[in-house]
């Protein structure tokens, strides 16, 4: 699996973004991204360069939309255009399903973002009655997220729907409108691929997402396998287990250090904490130099489990990186 960055939530003058496509992906590839998500206010016609782009700089452009209405702004990856403009703030699940068809995936936007009238519909208002149909949403938003008040309770309303069973992924977007040296550091997604480089396509970074193979972070890469009954397991995969038994299974978490975000990144050492829907499970300490931690546990009562990484940004103590989950499911 080839653990790559992406930044998945993006603007150029098609919409209220200042740079270019091309300037963005050059500037993509200076920070060592391999792909973006094109997301320009309820309109495509930002793709039309897309093609030429991707020769020129090597970045892959994933087609996408922002709707943007008075209710919420809802990401849309994968698909061509799609009629948002009918939808009704208790209706929205009609729109998801035409994404859905034409094999595409969709996320909340920023839901804890202020609203109006500082930003009228950047705040989540539409009604989910079936949040098993919204396939991620946006918990960092901005650069620095960690530090953004309004990301706290986008995390926490992810954490409360992975306790009530809705396997959903999570995602940062920086919503990247400009370009500038003096830019506070982003976050960046890592999607988990298959393959070699030709196998980074669309659809693979749609299925990456629908399948929550995700690490999201200021600059490690944290990566989580668990061994049980023989096989390995890994972000976004499920894990059966016998109905009523527990079983001792084994954690294993890797950090790589990577050069994005080391401005700020203090260390030396980082708080490794895996946690589940029973709460934190085991914590330990990681470095750039014993960057591996593991760990035994118990299987009982665990539906999901995901890693935190936590120390220094900047002079604040914040989770810098945090794994998407992997389930149990009983067989």
């Amino acid at each position: 699996m080839n653990w790559l960055p992406f930044e998945l939530h993006t603007h150029t003058p098609h919409s209220d973004g200042i740079h270019t496509l091309h300037d963005m992906c050059r500037k993509a590839a200076e920070l060592g991204l391999r792909g973006i998500a094109l997301t320009d206010h309820n309109t495509t016609s930002g793709l039309a360069d897309a093609a030429r782009v991707t020769d020129e700089t090597g970045i892959c452009i994933v087609p996408g939309m922002e709707w943007t209405t008075f209710y919420g702004h809802m990401l849309t990856l994968g698909v061509p255009y799609c009629e948002w403009r009918d939808l009704g703030p208790k209706d929205i699940l009609k729109g998801i399903d035409r994404v859905h068809r034409q094999g595409g995936v969709v996320g909340i936007a920023h839901p804890f973002s202020m609203g109006s009238p500082i930003c009228t519909g950047c705040h989540w208002e539409y009604d989910i009655r079936d949040w098993h149909q919204i396939d991620y949403m946006e918990v960092w938003h901005e650069t620095l997220p960690p530090l953004r008040n309004h990301n706290a309770p986008a995390f926490e309303q992810w954490t409360n729907l992975l306790n009530q069973g809705v396997r959903i992924a999570a995602t940062a977007g920086r919503d990247w409108h400009h370009s500038s040296e003096n830019s506070d550091p982003p976050a960046f997604t890592y999607l988990g691929i298959a393959g070699d480089d030709r196998a980074v396509t669309t659809e693979a970074v749609v299925e990456a997402i629908r399948s929550g193979r995700i690490c999201v972070s200021m600059g490690p890469l944290v990566t989580l396998e668990l061994r049980a009954g023989g096989q390995t397991y890994g972000i976004g995969d499920v894990v059966p287990q016998a109905a009523g038994e527990s079983a001792e299974l084994s954690v294993q978490v890797h950090v790589l250090f990577r050069t994005s975000g080391r401005n700020l990144l203090q260390g030396p050492s980082y708080t490794l904490i895996v946690e589940s829907n029973l709460g934190e499970l085991c914590r330990g300490t990681v470095t750039e130099s014993e960057s591996a931690f593991s760990q035994t546990i118990s299987n009982g009562g665990l539906t999901w489990l995901r890693v935190r990484l936590h120390g220094l940004l900047g002079m604040a103590l914040a989770d810098v990186a945090f794994t998407n989950p992997l389930y149990f499911e009983a067989r």
